[in-house]
């Protein structure tokens, strides 16, 4: 049955569930015990997630001797895919004397920082699915009366070259992938897991004695950053779309500041006060631009030309020919740094620098070069 029937609605659109890592690696251990106690064959195994959803997923590669057996699962995202769909996540299991015993093999990464889910020198084999595992075990303990220990090694042979697509080099987890997930389920375009990915990266920076952040929204803002001579782009953070759970994460980790530096095509939405910049949920650029440009004392007939610019960049376009950019874009980086404030109530310093990919800086907050400052020291 797998999650194959298993669907949620994004945007009037029914998407298919699929099932994390961390599910994998409690399936292919529950298989791999299964086979170990009853010394057979096992094909398809049934597990319940976290989230209260009980999966039968597909057993591959099973291998089996007297002392131990092996076998996995294969990674599936629904329609959420991202570069670990499909990879095959393995179980090793051993007897022993006493205790569950978890430990990561090859293509699993192994902390190296603080401030991540696990310690310093353990897989990254996270909290959650380390349960599902050993609650997996215990289930086929019981069932088969064995009262003496277990080994686990979880593996992901494809691991240490898809962790090159991962956060993972920067989060200081090296080697291979996480074994990860809460629910055990895969939801299409899962916010909180990019917000969750977004703050363990500001937790490890913090940990490792980081005060100010550097935020940027995505490739453009970190392009940006790398070929600009006075920041570095090595410890930008990626928000995406989440510039206010980027605020509210600064504040909650106990930094001192945050620096944000993006495209005008996102950065206009937020002198609207809008801080999820997704077009899902507001887009506004043009009308805040032209009311920017009504304040900066642009005249009617291109501010109606504004108003009915595609892009941004065609906006700029007019507004340039007016001779009114800077004054323009005054208005803008003000009502900028008025609602990044607000946002934080005042509990840390905020700036910002907006970019155009044709005109390059357009402005920056007066603060800008502060805290650009204290991102250097």
């Amino acid at each position: 049955m797998g999650t194959a029937e298993n669907f949620v609605f994004r945007q009037n659109r029914k998407m298919r569930l699929g099932h994390t890592t961390g599910t994998c690696a409690a399936a292919a251990t529950k298989a791999a015990l299964t086979m170990l106690m009853t010394q057979d064959i096992v094909g398809n195994i049934k597990i319940m997630t976290p989230k209260g959803m009980e999966l039968e997923l597909m057993i591959e590669d099973p291998r089996l001797s007297d002392n131990d057996a092996s076998c996995a699962v294969r990674k599936d995202g629904g329609d959420d895919t991202d570069c670990t769909h499909g990879t095959l996540i393995y179980s090793h299991v051993s007897l022993s004397e006493k205790g569950i015993n978890i430990d990561g093999g090859q293509g699993v990464g192994r902390v190296t920082k603080n401030g991540l889910d696990q310690p310093v020198g353990n897989a990254a084999i996270n909290r959650v699915p380390r349960k599902m595992i050993s609650l997996s075990v215990q289930e086929v303990c019981e069932k088969h009366g064995y009262r003496k220990g277990v080994d686990i090694i979880i593996s992901a042979p494809e691991g240490e070259e898809l962790a090159k697509k991962t956060f993972n080099p920067r989060l200081g987890i090296v080697g291979g992938i996480s074994i990860i997930g809460t629910s055990g389920i895969v939801e299409p375009m899962s916010e909180k897991a990019m917000v969750d990915t977004m703050r363990v990266e500001m937790n490890v920076q913090r940990l490792s004695g980081s005060r100010y952040f550097l935020i940027v929204p995505g490739n453009y803002g970190e392009r940006f950053v790398s070929s600009s001579s006075d920041i570095s782009d090595k410890d930008a953070i990626k928000c995406s779309n989440f510039i206010g759970e980027a605020l509210d994460s600064s504040v909650e980790l106990g930094a001192e500041g945050i620096l944000l530096v993006g495209n005008i095509g996102k950065m206009v939405k937020v002198a609207g006060g809008i801080m999820n910049t997704h077009s899902r949920y507001a887009d506004c650029r043009m009308e805040i631009l032209t009311s920017c440009s009504l304040v900066a004392g642009i005249g009617n007939e291109d501010l109606i030309g504004i108003m009915g610019s595609s892009t941004t960049d065609d906006a700029l376009d007019i507004i340039d020919s007016t001779g009114k950019i800077k004054e323009t874009m005054d208005v803008m980086i003000g009502r900028i740094a008025f609602h990044l404030d607000n946002r934080v109530r005042g509990k840390i310093r905020t700036g910002a620098i907006v970019f155009s990919s044709k005109y390059g800086e357009l402005c920056r907050t007066e603060n800008a070069g502060e805290l650009i400052g204290y991102l250097r020291r």
